[in-house]
């Protein structure tokens, strides 16, 4: 059966396949939050012509099923059909998007180290030609002249010496050897060492970031960012380890997020006339399931009790066994891992944000799928992980989206007209709603008295922005000519459940130590979300504690940034390693009190006003 679109391109569907399924086959990737399995009523295309047969459409609205909108994962075709696939509804995987790069991190690096030590060195051998007379082999020719410089102990490869021979005789016998921290060669060429580059990775949930790096000067030459295409089978790592185990499908997952890198770093290459070859080193991090998908390992026992990891330090393997398009020989360093929800991204942030080196209390916390969580200093750290979902992401809220052109970013409610003023990232028509608008916008509602303190609406309010629509009550953001942009109450729900997620694992981890949210110094928030977080708002919904905003700080991408310092500087490496060996990590979901916590949490801001003292102040005077 054929299924064509209405943007003039056609795919096949085999008999009993969804339209969902026969799109992705075809490389037609929908949003589906929760990996085509009817739940998160993202994946809706409009039926214009054809018979489907519908097994479930309980996430559709009575207008939804009137229009012939369906959920593609709940569509099978008994006919050819054509279908028109919504703007919200693709998922637009490789696109390069904005990334702010790290600043002051050279000026770290160099306040640790005068020289740069990425995970390869590199030394220049002026070998003398062979002769009748010193007619020893290429490979003792070699070991002979690293004696000479003091390098002892080098091992060398099979694949390193098939094409030794060659690239002795072609660099007429002066060549720059480059070797791996642990002392194997695996390259040799005639250039100089300043020609020797490294790319850091942050492999994220949603998001991958990578900067390649001239590891001679530390400068950083160009930077990649796309979307993790391991989406296509879901947003959180949850789906993602229930696909790989259950689904079998741990060598596609392990395939898009190597692609993706691939395709990444290939025409940055080609752009700065860049060799594969000269590309020597590789630094990754990301959360526990991330690194270990990456490398193909079986995540299963990440979410089953005890929740224990495959691996938490890893081995510096070759980029040759991960497929990565860089010299096949090139070491690759992964960061390492803490726990089952704590990875090699949260050292990395806080690696970058040197709190492991103040005696100052610090708080870091990196807001997204997951909200990790690390408290302490230069003496101890403790670390933990609460799943808040994609919802800030955009997935599971109607008109979700991320922080992309088109997003509504920013709230303002009139409190007397209950008109909203509306920021929209590029100032073009609001087409969604991402994160930090949905914070603004809750705010808003709360303070305007349009919810409660459950984050229910009002009945009893004149105002034709609340509609009750089958699925409940709902607030327009703003009035489009095909559709309304609204917020829920489910939406808000899920927000809240957010943001209660997260400050009850912050209130947990700090009663473990014995701790009051007062005598933390300073709060690191990292993270692309932190950089459109309204403080206040924050606050004043219950998802930051109520502390002066000096306090904060944001950081940005620190997973990237930790990257950065581990591909160029031993010492980075090391004080990772440390890190992760002194960082003691909690199970929050076995924890005594996370669940009293989590349901004191799940109000606007608090059950307990007496928290939020100046949230309290200003809510008494708005009502």
């Amino acid at each position: 059966m054929e299924i064509r679109i209405a943007d003039g391109r056609t795919v096949t569907a085999d008999a009993g396949e969804s339209i969902y399924a026969a799109l992705k086959k075809n490389g037609i990737y929908l949003v589906a939050s929760c990996g085509g399995k009817g739940i998160c009523g993202k994946c809706r295309v409009k039926v214009i012509e054809g018979r489907s047969r519908i097994e479930a459409s309980a996430r559709l609205s009575k207008k939804d099923r009137e229009e012939s909108t369906v959920l593609a994962c709940q569509a099978f075709p008994e006919e050819d059909i054509l279908i028109e696939i919504p703007e919200d509804a693709k998922l637009v995987i490789g696109d390069k998007i904005a990334v702010s790069k790290a600043k002051g991190l050279l000026e770290f690096l160099h306040s640790v180290e005068q020289v740069f030590t990425p995970p390869v060195g590199c030394t220049v051998l002026d070998l003398a030609p062979p002769t009748i007379h010193d007619n020893i082999s290429d490979l003792e020719r070699i070991k002979r002249a690293l004696d000479e410089k003091g390098i002892h102990g080098m091992r060398f490869s099979h694949d390193f010496v098939l094409s030794m021979s060659k690239a002795l005789r072609d660099a007429a016998w002066k060549v720059t050897l480059a070797y791996s921290d642990d002392l194997e060669a695996f390259a040799l060429h005639p250039s100089e060492c300043l020609n020797e580059y490294g790319i850091a990775v942050d492999i994220g949930t949603t998001t991958i970031v990578l900067y390649l790096v001239n590891c001679y000067d530390g400068s950083l030459i160009d930077v990649g960012m796309t979307y993790n295409s391991q989406m296509r089978y879901g947003d959180d790592v949850i789906t993602r380890i229930v696909h790989a185990t259950e689904g079998g499908g741990i060598a596609e997952l392990q395939q898009a997020v190597v692609d993706d890198v691939n395709d990444m770093l290939l025409p940055i290459l080609e752009k700065n006339s860049i060799s594969r070859d000269a590309v020597v080193a590789a630094v990754l991090s990301g959360n526990t399931t991330m690194s270990q998908l990456f490398w193909g390992l079986d995540p299963s026992s990440i979410r089953e009790e005890p929740y224990i990891p495959t691996i938490n330090i890893f081995p510096v393997w070759r980029a040759g066994t991960a497929k990565l398009r860089i010299n096949s020989q090139a070491p690759v360093y992964t960061l390492p891992s803490v726990g089952s929800y704590v990875g090699g991204d949260i050292v990395a942030g806080v690696l970058a944000s040197k709190m492991h080196r103040s005696p100052e209390i610090a708080l870091f916390m990196d807001i997204g799928t997951n909200g990790e969580i690390a408290v302490g200093n230069n003496e101890w750290l403790i670390t933990a992980a609460c799943s808040m979902g994609p919802c800030f992401e955009g997935s599971g809220i109607r008109h979700g989206m991320r922080a992309t052109e088109g997003a509504i970013e920013s709230v303002k409610i009139d409190p007397l007209t209950f008109e909203p003023a509306l920021g929209v990232i590029g100032d073009v028509k609001p087409v969604g709603i991402c994160g930090s608008g949905m914070i603004d916008a809750i705010s808003e509602l709360f303070f305007t008295g349009l919810i409660d303190q459950k984050g229910k609406f009002a009945r009893d309010l004149k105002t034709d922005r609340i509609k009750v629509e089958d699925e409940g009550p709902e607030f327009i953001l703003h009035r489009g000519e095909l559709r309304d942009i609204v917020l829920t109450e489910a939406d808000v729900e899920n927000v809240v459940r957010a943001k209660a997620a997260l400050y009850a694992g912050v209130s947990v981890l700090l009663k473990e130590v014995g701790l009051s949210l007062d005598i933390v110094e300073r709060i690191y928030i990292a993270g692309g979300f932190g950089n459109y977080l309204d403080i206040d708002k924050a606050i004043m919904i219950g998802m930051l504690p109520d502390l002066p905003e000096e306090k904060f700080s944001f950081i940005g991408n620190t997973s990237i940034a930790g990257s950065y310092l581990c591909l160029l500087s031993r010492k980075m490496r090391q004080e990772a390693a440390e890190i992760a060996g002194k960082m003691t990590y909690m199970e929050l979901s076995v924890l005594r009190g996370f669940m009293d916590e989590y349901m004191s949490a799940l109000f606007l801001p608090h059950t307990d006003m007496d928290l939020f003292p100046t949230v309290k102040k200003a809510y008494n005077k708005s009502v």
